[in-house]
């Protein structure tokens, strides 16, 4: 049976411990098969121990469904015993709501965990659209309600997070709270210098400002000619190895160009 879940039961320790790893797309078979639905995630998190022991979820996910994973988040958040959740690779979209109900997160120091916002194809006339974006943004509401609840952080960040679709280092979540340790590390690292943060809008950002650098090195080097013009490194009768062919690929492209192409990436949403 194609679950996302799959249980380990692990008798060696004290106490019982049952291990989850939750791996792949959330629910992506759910809707052909009963079975592999969050119901019966709820009857094999019950049905076997004694209903209370503790329990690690190991997850390693790019997301999925939200709505069964809100389903997951709350029987993870109920449940009796303690729950450890563990970001093996990584807890992107629905995995890391789910990732959120762990009375402690753990990370990986190689995970990366991942929040954008809710996506989902409309189609029909204008009501139809407008519908679709009323059911988003209460979607997206709810899913910041999670986060909030684990890191504190203000609805306003976490929602400008979402928008730029936010990738987080393992030393970043224990930062902003998304984490509370880093596994397999003996002495904690002050993580101010070490996690980074990154999105789409600043990875363009930071090319736009080198341009004005780029540009100014290219006078440097062609003398006359102007930035925006290709530049020719070929000389007749040259007798030295031609340049590699990405580099020369790279000296054709304008400057105002590649300006132009990031300022539309960087607009596009």
């Amino acid at each position: 049976m194609d679950k996302f879940w799959r249980w380990v039961m692990n008798d060696a320790q004290d106490a019982a411990v049952r291990t989850l790893y939750l791996e792949g797309y959330i629910a992506e078979s759910s809707w052909f098969d009963d079975d592999i639905t969050p119901k019966q995630f709820k009857s094999e998190l019950y049905g076997s121990g004694s209903g209370s022991d503790d329990i690690i979820v190991k997850i390693h996910s790019p997301g999925g469904d939200c709505f069964a994973a809100a389903q997951i988040y709350n029987m993870l958040k109920e449940y009796p015993g303690k729950v450890s959740v563990h970001v093996d690779g990584l807890a992107a979209s629905a995995a890391s709501v789910i990732t959120m109900a762990g009375d402690e997160v753990c990370v990986s120091p190689l995970s990366v965990i991942m929040v954008h916002n809710p996506a989902m194809l409309i189609a029909g006339e204008v009501a139809d659209l407008q519908v679709g974006i009323n059911l988003l943004s209460e979607v997206k509401e709810s899913i910041i309600n999670a986060y909030q609840n684990k890191t504190g952080l203000s609805r306003t960040k976490i929602s400008h997070m979402m928008d730029a679709e936010t990738w987080m280092s393992a030393h970043k979540a224990i930062e902003l709270k998304f984490a509370d340790r880093i596994l397999y590390e003996a002495t904690p690292m002050d993580t101010a210098d070490h996690g980074f943060i990154f999105d789409q809008l600043t990875v363009t950002n930071t090319l736009l400002k080198k341009l004005p650098g780029i540009k100014a090195r290219m006078l440097e080097q062609t003398g006359s000619k102007g930035a925006d013009e290709p530049v020719d490194n070929k000389q007749p009768n040259d007798s030295t190895p031609e340049q590699p062919a990405n580099e020369a690929d790279l000296n054709q492209v304008p400057v105002s160009q590649l300006e132009k192409r990031l300022n539309l990436i960087k607009n596009w949403r």
